[in-house]
């Protein structure tokens, strides 16, 4: 499935996708045995799973904002083999035929800056330069994850690629917010830490109804549980209480949630049974 709509309140809402890329189960899942986690997520020859590049289009009366860009195209081979990276058509393949051109895109919201959330930040063009994907988009990324991107720890060095992001300030693209901030009506970005020290989300309000993009903050709804927190993320404490907070506002104000890595679905919910917290799909 390249798309999935739904409305919100005034707003359309899409579900797009950047491809596909593969990534150790064991890495993705943390502490919790193998024996569970895949009964979830089925783990290839390599113990490696097969992770989706969504991405979210927020439509609204007065803007069009793109939430995360994949893994992008500017991938050379021993990339593309490492992480068995299926791209067709791709995101921007995908908004052309949703009928939507790059040039339309107002704001593009990174929840931080790994590889496989922003690589289609940035495009070669016809000279080869790496130059914005969206040349008119306010780029929102929020300033500690800048300047941590721009000077990683060595942990996360092969993370962080520069191209993906360097050339948005050098084009005057660039817009560093520090914590919760709004981007444009009805949508706002939220810090929640613990992936990254300062990841964020995105928080959609229109006609009474929310909808929250989680990034790496929960992958894939096979992560709802408090449990099951990646091995990538630097803070695991940090963002297991901020899954807790979040999901207990989510059960209470019935909030949509977005997915960045599920294979299967775009959007769910998130319900409580014994003090457990679960994943609901959407009616």
């Amino acid at each position: 499935m390249i798309s999935d709509r739904l409305r919100l309140g005034d707003y359309d809402i899409y579900g797009l996708r950047d491809g596909f890329f593969y990534l150790d189960g064991g890495a993705m899942f943390g502490v919790v045995p193998k024996t569970l986690w895949e009964k979830k997520c089925p783990a290839d020859a390599q113990n490696r799973i097969r992770l989706a590049l969504n991405s979210l289009l927020i439509k609204t009366p007065a803007a069009l904002v793109l939430v995360e860009t994949g893994i992008g195209s500017k991938l050379d081979r021993k990339f593309q083999d490492i992480y068995c990276v299926e791209q067709n058509p791709g995101l921007l393949g995908s908004l052309a035929r949703l009928g939507f051109a790059p040039e339309e895109i107002d704001f593009v919201i990174n929840t931080h800056l790994h590889f496989d959330h922003c690589g289609g930040n940035t495009i070669r063009d016809e000279k080869g330069a790496v130059v914005p994907a969206f040349p008119r988009a306010r780029y929102i990324i929020q300033k500690g994850e800048w300047e941590w991107a721009m000077n990683p720890h060595e942990r996360e060095k092969g993370s962080y690629q520069a191209e993906n992001f360097r050339p948005l300030a050098d084009f005057g693209l660039l817009r560093l917010v520090d914590g919760d901030a709004p981007v444009t009506e009805g949508v706002e970005v939220i810090l929640a830490p613990g992936h990254t020290a300062r990841h964020q989300c995105v928080k959609v309000v229109s006609g009474g109804k929310t909808l929250v993009y989680l990034g790496d903050l929960v992958p894939t709804s096979a992560h709802i549980g408090l449990a099951y927190g990646m091995s990538y993320d630097l803070h695991p404490l940090e963002n297991l209480e901020n899954k807790r907070k979040l999901y207990s506002q989510a059960v209470a104000e019935d909030w949509i949630l977005a997915f960045v890595h599920d294979p299967v679905r775009y959007f769910g919910r998130v319900g409580k049974v014994n003090q457990k917290f679960e994943f609901r799909p959407l009616d």
